[in-house]
């Protein structure tokens, strides 16, 4: 083999370690998808296994719950309901620098929200307690003495300052930054002594040459990736990660491997930038002589411009969605599809129907989310809600009430009620209006608040009809609800004013002198409308103008649009008392 020169590592930018592992990986699964070899084992991975699983949720409180942390609670969750195992949440709060005070509290309460209620974990206890890390440091440090005594870790007594001067001269060279064994050498008696006095260190983890290839349930066989690089002559650098960090705190891979093999993980889901720690991981099981688990791995979630989607993203928040009144069923059934196959007819699912039809067929590369959906589906199971009932529902109703008899603009008139409450009002109004089923209570207020009697526009405002026809169309809708109480429906609504429209236009053709839009049907049937939607709810968009008009009821209605009708009245006069003083 030739050297490898300096000028030759530089034609290549630097990337670190993980980003060049993930490329790799996914550069040879991908060209690896049509092998013979890895086909057959693809077809078994999207079966379910025939043992009950037990998997984990294990978030850091260093933050809040995303979408793509409640995707890989809900995967895992999954996978143990499908198979009637058990899902646990471990809380890996060992970074206590980075931790958020709350943190673990709001992860409990969105998880629950979402309705993923774990079977052990905090709050609930279980066999293999505790489930927060920095209960568990103990464990860690035995485990820790283990890999020690069996020469698969050692001791690490180099200074900060020297491992930043060494990574600062392999990133120079265009190398990963590894590091260099220089204390691999030390003898277990001298490692023994220095540490038995104090001497500040990590633990690493001893790496092969080149890891082995394992399975995935998601890309099939996937190595073989080395754990030493070969730089410039006596410039070799080997991985060897971190185990224990200077402070005797574990790090996440001696952690969580420790953790899944105590409390009998068998399926490990998770997003695919965890692709290059897997074989790390995998080579700490061997050390320890333990099994593991099954891995899978999803892919990232992207935007529209397949840019991976950050977690700071405002959609990604999962507070943001439960103050928008996202449903938490038609949020679980939408992170579901992002990277999960099904062969059902549609993607309209309830919780136990994804776990009724829950497989391990998940998409191989990245997944672009399209928010659009979201709403498409809220839409889907908020009118489920409201023919079934639900607590959701309930509770959106309770908010939207305690809102409008706050809000000061608006004085409920008794008449719209019409002897229902207000309560069964709003629902009526839900039923009727399920666009509205994304929305905050805040929001549906505004948005309803001319339904409910506050006005605050006029009438060219809402049309663009001439002053003349609007007096002529204000008069034919008076005879729109020349309809007996007992016959008020949509239907006859809509074929009372089919009636009014040929009524006008007849009348209009015989005199010629009119306007000729007045002998369109269609002008006048947009322009009646346009009116209607003025004079009852301000030219305020929302459910059918004739839904409305059955909700609110003939008194109702027709007040409206008497005071509206006058309105227009003194207008007109303003503007020809106006006129004629210009004159």
């Amino acid at each position: 083999m030739l050297p490898i020169t300096k000028a030759a590592w530089h034609r290549q930018p630097w990337t670190c370690s993980s980003c060049r592992e993930l490329a790799k990986l996914q550069r040879r699964t991908s060209k690896r998808g049509c092998s013979t070899k890895a086909v057959p084992q693809l077809k078994t991975a999207q079966k379910l296994p025939s043992i009950p699983a037990r998997t984990r949720f294990a978030p850091s409180p260093t933050g809040y719950l995303h979408l793509g942390s409640l995707r890989t609670a809900l995967y895992n969750y999954l996978l143990a309901k499908a198979t009637r195992g058990q899902f646990l949440l471990r809380i890996e709060d060992t970074d206590t620098k980075r931790t958020v005070i709350g943190a673990e509290a709001a992860i409990c309460r969105d998880l629950a929200w979402a309705g993923l209620q774990w079977d052990e974990g905090p709050q609930v206890g279980g066999p293999y307690a505790p489930y927060r890390q920095s209960e568990r440091s103990a464990l860690y440090k035995e485990h820790a003495g283990e890999l020690l005594k069996s020469r698969h870790a050692y001791r690490c007594f180099c200074s900060q300052e020297r491992l930043d001067s060494l990574a600062r001269e392999r990133h120079k060279l265009g190398l990963p930054t590894y590091y260099d064994r220089t204390c691999l050498s030390i003898t277990e008696d001298e490692s023994d002594e220095r540490a038995h006095h104090g001497e500040p260190h990590v633990v690493r983890l001893v790496t092969p040459a080149q890891y082995p290839e394992y399975n995935d349930l998601v890309y099939g066989l996937v190595g073989k990736l080395k754990g030493q690089r070969l730089g410039l002559p006596n410039q070799n650098g080997f991985e060897d990660p971190v185990l224990v960090k200077s402070d005797g705190s574990p790090t996440y891979h001696l952690a969580n491997v420790v953790d899944d093999h105590h409390m009998k993980v068998t399926h490990v889901i998770r997003g695919v930038e965890w692709m290059p720690s897997t074989p790390k991981h995998l080579e700490l099981y061997k050390a320890f002589g333990w099994d593991p688990p099954a891995f899978a791995h999803v892919g990232l979630l992207q935007d529209s411009n397949k840019q991976k989607l950050s977690k700071r993203d405002l959609n990604m928040d999962l507070e943001k969605m439960k103050s928008d009144r996202i449903l938490p069923e038609a949020l679980m059934n939408f992170v579901a599809l992002l990277g999960w196959s099904h062969s059902m007819q549609s993607d309209f699912f309830s919780l136990r129907q994804l776990i009724d039809n829950f497989s391990l067929k998940f998409t191989k590369g990245n997944v672009v989310v399209n928010f659009g959906k979201l709403n498409y589906l809220q839409g889907l199971h908020f009118r489920k809600y409201l023919a079934e009932g639900n607590e959701n529902i309930e509770r959106l109703l309770d908010q939207i009430v305690a809102l409008l008899q706050e809000d000061s603009r608006i004085v409920i008139d008794p008449g719209v009620l019409n002897g229902r409450t207000l309560r069964d009002f709003v629902m009526a109004l839900l039923r009727l209006d399920t666009s509205s089923s994304s929305t905050s209570p805040s929001t549906f207020v505004e948005r309803h608040r001319s339904i409910f009697g506050y006005r605050q526009s006029e009438p060219d405002q809402a049309t663009d009809r001439p002053r003349d026809e609007l007096l002529l169309i204000a008069e034919a809708a008076q005879q729109v609800i020349n309809i007996p109480s007992d016959q008020w429906s949509v239907t006859t609504l809509k074929s009372r004013v089919a009636s009014v429209v040929q009524d006008i236009v007849q009348k209009n053709n015989s005199d010629r002198q009119t306007a000729e839009t007045l002998r369109n049907p269609k002008y006048v049937n947009n322009s009646l409308l346009a009116w209607l939607r003025w004079a009852i709810v301000d030219g305020k968009h929302g459910p059918g103008m004739f839904d409305i008009i059955e909700l609110l009821g003939r008194d109702a209605t027709l007040q409206r649009l008497k005071a509206a009708e006058l309105e227009l009245s003194v207008i007109q006069e303003e503007d020809t008392v106006s006129s004629s003083k210009k004159i």
